[in-house]
């Protein structure tokens, strides 16, 4: 069975969702989670002959992504903690969601990616797809998509 659990997470009520399922996957298994939180590169916005200036410094950006990413992430940690279920967290910059979560999954050597569908069906499905179909994609680790 699975050792050890890669879990992406946004911070989103759906994603704080399925941390709960897959705490609770992760203690009837008896695996191990890795909580991973993909922070936004700093967005450089350039219309006509100029950039759109934006009061924030890419250091303040990259600060501020990392509170958050850090605030989300412990309470993750909390909540698997208080289940007995053992746990880490790892967070990187990338504006490409579902290459970030692959590699965090490689690289932390998680067996298993657990991760929400976002539920887009339909015409939006098919042009905008979703994180969670591009890993399904793309990943050569098996990935279990929580509905």
């Amino acid at each position: 069975m699975f050792k050890h659990i890669l879990v992406p997470t946004d911070g989103s009520p759906l994603s704080s969702d399925t941390v709960k399922r897959a705490i609770a996957f992760a203690r009837e298994t008896g695996a191990k989670i890795t909580f991973f939180f993909a922070k936004p590169d700093y967005p450089v916005a350039f219309y006509g002959e100029g950039a759109l200036i934006d009061p924030t410094t890419p250091d303040k950006f990259a600060e501020m992504a990392e509170k958050q990413a850090q605030e989300i992430l412990a309470a993750h940690e909390a909540a698997a903690k208080a289940e007995g279920v053992n746990s880490a967290s790892l967070s990187s910059v990338s504006d490409i969601p579902y290459e970030a979560i692959i590699a965090a999954a490689e690289t932390s050597g998680a067996d298993l990616i657990f991760m929400a569908s976002h539920g887009r069906r339909g015409f939006s499905g098919l042009l905008l797809g979703s994180e969670t179909q591009k890993v399904l994609t793309h990943s050569k680790i098996p990935v279990l998509v929580y509905r």
